[in-house]
């Protein structure tokens, strides 16, 4: 055990002493998480819309002025026909036009019922779909208090949709991001870092002078992977720390639960490491199948940005061998929605599964090639 531990804190002086290790290993956690958060959003923020219809119509002016107060959209231009709505978009002038019907306020208040037209410059499908979302959730409010305040009687028969979003109700998009990037770091540091220590004593040729050491070959092993698994638990208390005072994501379930799950990731991400190591035989090729290998794939298939629901059958297979996904499935769930072990054991199964063979098959091939 003294040989072991002498093993591990040499490698923590290796660490320590390379500046790009430390960079790598710590900055970059905390610089990813802060631009997840902030700089990459999916919300909208001042989408410019345009008013068509009469704005000496009251209805007209209360919801314009609704539009106002919201800070997602600002009101640009108002104007009383739909024929300039293609030259404002061509020139990038407008997000969306909001078209009123003639008379709008009185077929409102005699009929109950008036017509809103929504043109969106669809060039961007996401960004636009968003952005009606937003008008649609200030029309439907709009529509409701006028409709009460014009016509209560037939108003109380009526039925207005009332949009509700659960766990999450700002629809903010570091709710998604801090799990998703949660998966990703613990799965580069660990992975990727392990194999480039691995792979540097294999390069420079001091691995066979470890394995020969009194220490048994397994233990110089494990006694290189461990500080990347204390980073990896520092890490993963940094991120949650700035998740939760400076992103406001809140922790509703068990933080002991999320700590449990997150050591098994560690340990599989370890396992992936072992594995490259033992098919790089440089450094630089271990970066190569790190970043080609693990990172694009998890970004891609682990549903960090694209739902896996709405990818092709084929490549949902393929997300399911991503153990990130079910990591940050498992966060989601925890962290987010507040549930249990009960709610996640599935999902938990299927990564202590992933876990076990990774380990087993990488460690046996280790063991074959050295």
């Amino acid at each position: 055990m003294k040989g072991f531990l002498s093993f591990v804190r040499k490698e923590f002086w290796h660490i320590f002493r390379d500046k790009r290790t430390i960079l790598i290993v710590l900055v970059m956690p905390v610089v990813q998480i802060i631009l997840f958060g902030f700089a990459i959003s999916t919300e909208v923020h001042d989408a410019r819309v345009d008013i068509v219809g009469n704005w000496s119509d009251p209805s007209v002016r209360r919801i314009a002025g609704r539009m106002e107060q919201n800070h997602y959209l600002r009101v640009v231009s108002v104007y009383e026909t739909v024929a300039d709505v293609p030259e404002r978009f061509r020139k990038g002038l407008t997000d969306v036009a909001v078209c009123f019907e003639r008379d709008f306020d009185a077929r409102l208040r005699h009929e109950g019922r008036a017509e809103v037209r929504l043109l969106s410059d669809a060039s961007d499908p996401n960004t636009a779909q968003m952005i009606v979302n937003y008008v649609n959730g200030v029309l439907t409010d709009a529509q409701s208090d006028l409709m009460l305040k014009d016509r209560p009687e037939p108003a109380s028969e009526a039925s207005f949709p009332y949009v509700q979003y659960m766990y999450n109700p700002s629809v903010l998009s570091a709710y998604n991001f801090v799990p998703g990037v949660m998966g990703l770091i613990l799965m580069l540091v660990c992975s990727m870092m392990t194999a480039i220590s691995i792979v540097r004593e294999k390069e420079y040729g001091t691995m066979e002078l470890l394995l020969v050491s009194p220490v048994r070959p397994m233990s110089v092993i494990v006694s290189k992977a461990v500080p990347y698994l204390v980073l990896s638990v520092v890490n993963l208390v940094t991120i949650l720390l700035l998740a939760r005072w400076v992103l406001d994501v809140p922790m509703r379930g068990s933080l002991l639960l999320l700590l449990l799950v997150s050591v098994l990731f560690i340990l599989a991400s370890l396992g992936l490491g072992l594995l490259i190591s033992v098919i790089a035989s440089t450094q630089k090729t271990a970066l190569l199948i790190s970043g080609m290998g693990l990172t694009m794939p998890t970004m891609i298939f682990s549903g960090i940005i694209f739902p896996c629901e709405s990818m092709p059958v084929i490549l949902q297979y393929f997300s399911d061998i991503i153990p990130a996904k079910w990591y940050i499935i498992i966060v989601k769930k925890v962290m987010i929605e507040g549930v249990g072990f009960g709610y996640i054991y599935q999902e938990f199964l299927v990564l202590l599964a992933m876990t076990v063979f990774l380990l087993t098959v990488s460690i046996g091939l280790f063991r074959k090639r050295l």
